[in-house]
């Protein structure tokens, strides 16, 4: 089995056309500058959600550009943040965004978490006053540069679940990723929501007007919700029920309430709300291995570990045992290679936002 059937429905339903990376990241350059973005800053975002359409996060590359262009223009993001420690010790800070683009605000907690982490061998770093940040396993992945494990976590920036037995929206998707490094195989990535689909997901499927497979959410009166334009009408299922419910409310308290960033009744909507300053809570940790471990003995370890998954037998049905990360490091190769699917709608939307800046189109 390769997936949940939804990429084969879009590839029946609609055209799809291949955009070079380069191309989007100058797009989306192009586009935060015309906004106000200054020219640094547009690129260091520009960079990473290019690098989030190449490692197959379609929910949260170019696609989310024309929502982050609504939010400058509205007035609800701050352009020239001061993003800054408040608080210090050897192995953690607390760091306020200043409400700057949250992927600014999250590769300098991550570089703060590395900084630390070379001397204590661990470090947590939370931010507050942050924004949405793309997919978690972009900075979950950064420590990897330096022979270190990731983890991120995050508030998701709308409420779409309810406590479980409840139906009051007071929990969002909180997405949570680690990042190993391997030797010579691919670093095990695990980037997921606490919900079994992330609202980024129901807002492309509704893009491509696709339907949603079962399972992804109900409505108020426990049925079945397919339709992703009546999203509003129902909310998304944890991840194993009561549990991915107690696994949303973890992260909530760890990236949200320990940071005095916005959680439960307190959070801001950013799909309908673009003025009001989110107050995102997000947190970074870093492992220092070489304080554990020889580096290279626990690369090799891991690619042990990860050839014992591999070659387990598999059930009637499944062609090959997965590792976390291992679809998104094959869709990385092939859009390095043949450029970046994007759909129809996507690119219709795209070429309206070009025509809105005047920055001449993406493709």
């Amino acid at each position: 089995m390769t997936g949940d059937g939804s990429s084969a429905m879009a590839a029946a339903t609609e055209s799809i056309r291949r955009i070079p990376a380069l191309d989007i990241e100058s797009f989306i350059h192009r586009s935060f500058l015309k906004a106000g973005m200054p020219d640094g800053d547009a690129n260091i975002v520009a960079q990473l959600m290019a690098d989030a359409d190449l490692n197959g996060s379609d929910g949260h590359g170019v696609f989310r550009l024309p929502g982050y262009i609504k939010r400058i223009l509205s007035g609800g993001l701050n352009l020239t943040p001061d993003i800054k420690v408040e608080k210090e010790r050897d192995a953690m800070a607390l760091v306020n965004g200043d409400n700057g683009q949250g992927h600014l605000v999250m590769r300098y907690c991550a570089q703060k978490a590395m900084e630390k982490a070379k001397q204590s061998g661990i470090a947590w770093v939370g931010a507050h006053h942050s924004n949405h940040a793309g997919p978690a396993s972009l900075y979950a992945k950064m420590p990897l540069a330096e022979d270190m494990i990731g983890l991120y976590a995050a508030i998701g920036n709308a409420n779409h679940l309810p406590p479980w037995g409840g139906t009051e929206m007071l929990l969002s998707t909180n997405p949570i990723a680690f990042a190993v490094p391997a030797m010579e195989e691919p670093d095990v990535v695990l980037d997921m929501a606490t919900t079994v689909a992330a609202y980024g997901k129901v807002k492309a499927a509704a893009q491509r007007g696709e339907q949603m497979p079962e399972g992804w959410m109900i409505d108020r009166e426990g049925n079945p919700l397919t339709d992703p334009t009546k999203s509003d009408e129902g909310f998304l299922l944890p991840i194993g029920g009561p549990k991915g419910y107690g696994l949303a409310l973890m992260i909530g308290l760890l990236a949200g309430t320990l940071n005095g960033a916005a959680f439960g009744k307190d959070v801001i909507d950013f799909n309908a709300d673009f003025v009001t300053p989110t107050n995102t809570g997000q947190f970074v940790a870093a492992i220092n291995i070489a304080a554990f471990a020889g580096i290279d003995n626990f690369k090799r370890s891991v690619d042990s570990v990860i050839r014992s998954m591999k070659t387990s037998p598999t059930l009637p049905g499944y062609d090959e045992v997965h590792l976390p990360g291992e679809q998104s490091h094959r869709k990385r190769l092939d859009r390095a290679e043949n450029g970046v699917p994007l759909h129809d709608g996507l690119l219709k939307v795209l070429a309206d936002l070009a025509e809105e800046l005047d920055v001449g189109p993406l493709a």
